[in-house]
């Protein structure tokens, strides 16, 4: 199946690449003192979890504009995911201390954009009968 059949795919996608990004940066805090090796491993490297945010936004973005101009024609749920990255890019922009807040507020803006984006598509006609020549084919 193309993604140009289903468009809630790029979103489903995008919201377990943001969810997992989430996870790591929450997680780390709490395996570093257990395991330290992690410390000094490729998951604790600002790089690495910088590339995972863009790879994110980027399968955001392909997601969200192909909604918009192919289905619902709503640029909103696009603020919600660059709103996220930005905070989520700058997680340390209120201290160290404020990290964890700070990532769940970006990671939760990106996954709210992809949500509402599934949520437009789904409500659109022409998805509604895209999804039924589909189930009806079948």
């Amino acid at each position: 199946m193309q993604v140009n059949d289903n468009p809630t795919k790029l979103d489903r996608l995008g919201i377990w690449i943001s969810s997992l990004c989430a996870l790591h940066c929450l997680a780390l805090p709490l395996l570093l003192p257990l395991i330290p090796l992690i410390g000094s491993s490729i998951f604790a490297q600002i790089w690495f979890e910088r590339t995972i945010l863009t790879i994110s936004m980027l399968i955001g973005a392909v997601a969200l504009i192909n909604g918009a101009v192919r289905y619902h024609g709503q640029y909103y749920p696009l603020g919600l995911l660059f709103c996220g990255g930005v905070i989520y890019w700058f997680k340390d922009m209120f201290g160290h201390d404020f990290e964890p807040l700070t990532i769940t507020v970006g990671a939760a803006l990106i996954v709210a954009g992809h949500w509402i984006n599934m949520r437009l598509c789904r409500q659109c006609r022409c998805c509604r009968n895209t999804v039924l020549s589909q189930h009806m084919a079948k």
